[in-house]
């Protein structure tokens, strides 16, 4: 009786093909994960890069509008008018 309770359990779990189905399937999604999190990462790089760039055109066009005449003081007699 112990032996043949013994074979089946054994009997009663996955086979190698499904264990290797199993095993493959768990591999694909962590791959697909992994892929989607580049993925977020590689948009959220390109978003950082396009608002540096925004903000450094910005920036280069704030100091011309700075320096024009009707905002620079040069001397104490312009402080006047």
């Amino acid at each position: 009786m112990a032996v043949a309770g013994m074979f089946t359990l054994v009997s009663c779990g996955p086979s190698a093909e499904e264990q290797a189905a199993a095993e493959k399937a768990r591999q694909d999604s962590i791959a697909n994960a992994e892929a989607q999190m580049q993925a977020a990462q590689e948009e959220a790089n390109k978003q950082a890069a396009e608002a540096t760039a925004a903000a450094a055109a910005t920036d280069s066009a704030a100091p011309a509008a700075a320096t024009t005449p009707e905002n620079t003081q040069t001397s104490g007699d312009n402080a006047q008018h």
